[in-house]
């Protein structure tokens, strides 16, 4: 893994935002939820601070991060893609809407599938907080041009 060199800036934000929860060790999830609402992620680098800030292990900070689902140690993408993989999405083509994403975006799956309560619509996609329904792999690329 990558070292991340925090700036000033971030390691200030970091430091006043466990001073504003009086640097307790009991608030390490209020300090960590609000780092990563500014950051976007808790990479090592950040969990170590805190943990120093807090007065804590970076064991214990490593444990909730690691834990929490809410909690991610990568960065995320700016938009976030959902493919509705529930039997009505399924059986009408979601997986190959599925496939076409994955070759135009050069990326796979995250492991983790949802339905978006849209079976009527389906196949169903969300970016972001849009949901796209009736989708082929053909509109794939009209999409995800929305986007860039």
């Amino acid at each position: 893994m990558a070292v991340i060199k925090l700036s000033e800036a971030k390691v200030n934000f970091i430091k006043d935002v466990c001073k504003s929860y009086g640097n307790k060790p009991g608030e390490v999830i209020n300090v960590l939820h609000k780092v990563q609402g500014e950051y976007g992620y808790l990479p090592a680098e950040v969990q170590e601070l805190v943990a120093k800030e807090l007065g804590i292990p970076v064991s214990r900070v490593y444990g909730i991060v690691s834990f929490y689902s809410f909690f991610t140690m990568t960065p995320k993408g700016e938009y976030p893609i959902s493919v509705c993989l529930g039997t009505a999405c399924y059986v009408r083509g979601a997986e190959k809407v599925l496939d076409e994403l994955k070759r135009q975006l050069g990326i796979n799956v995250g492991e983790v599938t949802r339905c978006v309560g849209a079976c009527g619509l389906a196949p169903v996609i969300e970016v972001g907080d849009k949901v796209y329904g009736r989708m082929t792999p053909d509109r794939v690329k009209d999409v995800l041009a929305e986007y860039k």
